[in-house]
């Protein structure tokens, strides 16, 4: 038997007749890999789950918590899922479209963790905005970011990179580690505690899977070269798995993101650039726009130098991103909802005539 409570599970409700409670530790395309008291068992979803979820973000994803219908003799049902306490989130347009405008819906990649491990390498990819927006996602998911630097191996002086991310990310962590030297590992183990759950993320070929190799003491991932002229790699993660460390710590693998939209991040933002918004209550005027208003304590930070121009810049940026989405994302909602109240009277009409 599995205490799943080594999982990070605490019972906050107890089971229906016949369910369980389990972990997803694996994401396919028809199916999950669940961790219950029983092991790692394969679980389908009930239909009824399938067709009820109202949108993307109710279905299960790796780290979740679900309760199954344990089957011994086979595939178990997956019946409903837990409440999450920390998810992370990025937009996702997959094809649907409302009207001419096409959807971006919610995407979880993973649920129920920690610390946000934001991955990213010494090399010619290096890039702050880049690391700025998965800041801005780690606050908005509930869990603690963690900027990791690795492949320190491949470059002598890496000041100018920690200085750089240091600006952009005041109050958060950072650490410098080669998974091949093994330097500034051991300032991770601080993280990697029992019952503790780590994401990883970062784009294809920052060393996600060599650095878990590294902390598992033993390759349980493939590693793949990445291209000399840009330091870019290809995907070696094709789908989201849970690990167990050595430690007691668990680490969810993700597959490399290009690109990662804002999703109704607003408290992300203001965890992320609270140096800046602190300002705005400095400002003389309290509808200050921080363009040529006398007294913006902004512009004045900005003209001394205690807030550079490029920080402001990412600042306003991220707000434009993340005011299109929750406009396009409440112009479709109502678009779908006057759809539906349009196809609720005509089955009206043809119920009970013209009358």
């Amino acid at each position: 038997m599995i205490d799943l409570r080594q999982y990070g599970y605490t019972e906050t409700e107890t089971p229906a007749d016949g369910m369980i409670p389990g972990r997803v530790t694996e994401q396919h395309r028809d199916h999950y890999i669940v961790i219950c008291r029983q092991g790692e068992v394969q679980a389908f979803l009930k239909g009824s789950f399938i067709y009820g979820a109202r949108v993307r973000d109710d279905l299960p994803c790796v780290g979740d918590y679900v309760l199954l219908k344990y089957n011994e003799s086979g595939p178990s049902q997956l019946e409903s899922l837990l409440p999450r306490r920390s998810k992370f989130s990025r937009s996702d347009s997959f094809g649907h479209s409302v009207g001419h405008v096409k959807a971006n819906r919610e995407q979880v990649v993973a649920a129920n963790f920690d610390f946000v491990f934001i991955l990213t390498s010494l090399n010619l990819d290096f890039n702050v905005n880049r690391v700025a927006r998965y800041i801005t996602q780690a606050w908005q998911s509930g869990g603690q970011p963690v900027i990791v630097l690795t492949k320190a191996d491949l470059t002598e002086d890496f000041s100018h990179q920690l200085d750089a991310v240091r600006e952009i990310a005041p109050g958060v962590p950072v650490h410098a580690c080669s998974s091949r030297s093994g330097y500034g590992l051991e300032g991770l183990e601080v993280y990697l505690q029992p019952c503790k759950t780590i994401v990883f993320l970062g784009m294809s070929g920052v060393g996600k899977s060599s650095l878990l190799n590294a902390l598992m003491n033993e390759d349980v991932m493939e590693v793949s070269a990445i291209r000399e002229d840009d330091s870019r790699g290809r995907h070696t993660t094709t789908h989201r798995r849970l690990f167990m460390l050595p430690s007691g710590a668990m680490v969810i693998d993700t597959p490399g993101m290009r690109e990662l939209g804002i999703v109704a991040a607003d408290e992300g933002i203001s965890a992320g650039f609270k140096d800046v918004e602190d300002l705005f209550g400095l400002c003389r005027f309290s509808d200050c726009r921080h363009t040529a208003e006398p007294g913006c304590a902004v512009l004045a930070a900005i003209a001394d130098g205690s807030l550079s121009h490029k920080h402001w810049e990412r600042y306003l940026a991220q707000k434009r991103e993340n005011k299109y989405v929750d406009d396009k994302r409440a112009y479709l909602q109502e678009v779908r909802d006057r759809g539906k109240s349009i196809a609720k009277f005509s089955r009206q009409i043809k119920k009970h005539g013209k009358k």
